[in-house]
């Protein structure tokens, strides 16, 4: 079985968005040599939100990733950076990702919002604009 990883960020300010930036190249940097990590994509939806989905040997790799090095060092400031932000995990057979379609379906189906400092009137509903699907990237 494959585990999956799919976050949504929406960035509440483009005032927030070139440390975010900084912080994303690093935590990319970091996820292509964390051990358990297969494949992941990129999609920058539109108003500064973003979408990561990432295919792990297991739960307890992405966690070693999530809890270390520069992913943990962002972490924190998400909070006070977005406004909407929420994850979905599963698992599956297929070692490739899912479409974006299906993605978006999974997190309103079973995703859950994260803690944020000032969450948008959508935030702890999930209930956002469906997202734009093309011009994703592989991680």
């Amino acid at each position: 079985m494959i585990f999956i990883s799919l976050t949504r960020l929406r960035i509440r300010s483009i005032l927030y968005l070139p440390v975010f930036a900084i912080y994303t190249v690093r935590s990319l940097r970091q996820v292509k040599k964390t051990p358990g990590f297969h494949t992941g994509a990129l999609l920058p939806d539109r108003s500064w939100t973003f979408w990561t989905m990432t295919a792990w040997d297991e739960r307890e790799s992405m966690r070693q990733y999530m809890t270390t090095g520069a992913h943990k060092s962002a972490m924190p400031h998400l909070m006070h950076w977005c406004d909407e932000a929420s994850v979905a995990h599963w698992e599956q057979e297929e070692n490739t990702l899912p479409s974006w379609e299906d993605a978006d379906r999974r997190m309103r189906e079973s995703g859950r919002a994260s803690k944020v400092n000032h969450p948008s009137p959508e935030h702890a509903s999930l209930n956002y604009r469906k997202p734009r699907t093309s011009g994703g990237g592989i991680i």
